[in-house]
């Protein structure tokens, strides 16, 4: 069956745009030109995923999204943005986005983002506190510095990896020996509650460590 998308933009262009270029790849498209509209479509409609762009007039998408959560909804997210640094990213995905992506885009990427975040709306694990997936780059939050995210610097092939083993959280995936061990100590030099574990004859998984736990232990 066909999935159902609803696509919230005030720009009537890139509305019309994105809504034809998504049912030529297949969706049922249903659009909004505001954020009131998507929440009076929401009380009526079930959909798959929503495209939210997060800058409109009147309500915007942060508030929008926020109020949504507030209310138990838990339809997958992508939100738009011409806001691309770091610390926007951040803000979209702490207001419920399951993924964010900056203008301009490739229509090719918004679908395959779009598939991503409806197949894993299945009820599995999350990425891991601290870990954040933005842009087509990862991103590390620390307590200390919760406003302020930096990006992992990761060669293509760890990245990658981190791709593999975070979608969903628990996935095996194989990889050379030496990229894993990169990966690891990337990882492990910001992150203390997440390590990545050999496992024998099928390849690498990350898991989530319990408190207390030293990463030495998982070696």
């Amino acid at each position: 069956m066909n999935k159902t998308v609803l696509v919230i933009d005030d720009d009537d262009m890139l509305r019309r745009t994105l809504a034809a270029g998504l049912r030529s790849e297949g969706f049922n498209v249903v659009t909004a030109d505001s954020a009131e509209q998507g929440a009076q479509i929401l009380d009526k409609l079930t959909v798959d995923a929503i495209v939210l762009d997060r800058m409109m007039t009147g309500r915007d998408g942060l508030g929008f999204l926020s109020d949504r959560r507030a209310m138990g909804d838990a339809t997958p997210v992508i939100m738009l943005t011409a806001l691309s640094r770091p610390e926007n990213a951040i803000a979209g995905l702490d207001a419920g986005a399951n993924d964010y992506l900056a203008k301009p885009f490739q229509l090719r990427e918004l679908v395959l983002r779009l598939n991503n975040i409806i197949r894993k709306n299945d009820g599995t694990a999350q990425m891991p506190a601290g870990l954040v997936f933005a842009d087509d780059e990862f991103f590390v939050r620390t307590p200390e510095n919760p406003d302020a995210p930096r990006t992992l610097p990761l060669s293509g092939e760890e990245k990658k990896l981190l791709i593999h083993l975070t979608t969903p959280l628990g996935n095996i995936a194989p990889a050379a020996p030496m990229v894993a061990k990169r990966l690891r100590a990337k990882l492990n030099s910001v992150l203390s509650n997440i390590d990545i574990i050999t496992i024998r004859g099928r390849g690498y998984k990350m898991v989530v460590l319990a408190p207390g736990t030293d990463n030495k232990d998982m070696a």
